[in-house]
């Protein structure tokens, strides 16, 4: 069909589901451009989500590995929290660039 598409790797929580007991981890999904813009897809969830952190985008996984390692390694530590924002939307300023 020849639809631009793009491999997106970021992190979903739990913004606006029921909390699942067990913690998010990363994630993988897609971005077809239609009609001027891009949108983003996910053909794990059945209604559509919000609060992606979009970490890469690229060709595919290979592209956007979350992490290249080489020898014998030990992740010791690591946490990603995210809350949701509640209130008004914040208004960003449109610069211009000369």
């Amino acid at each position: 069909m020849n639809i631009p598409a793009r491999y997106c790797t970021g992190y979903l929580g739990d913004i606006g589901v029921v909390p699942d007991p067990e913690p998010m981890d990363f994630s993988a999904w897609f971005e077809a451009y239609l009609g001027g813009r891009w949108y983003t897809c996910d053909a794990r969830y059945n209604k559509p989500r919000i609060g992606r952190i979009v970490i890469a985008r690229g060709r595919d996984a290979a592209d956007v590995a979350f992490s290249t390692t080489f020898g014998p390694n030990t992740l010791k530590r690591f946490s990603v929290i995210t809350d949701e924002m509640v209130g008004e939307p914040v208004q960003l300023e449109e610069r211009k660039v000369a």
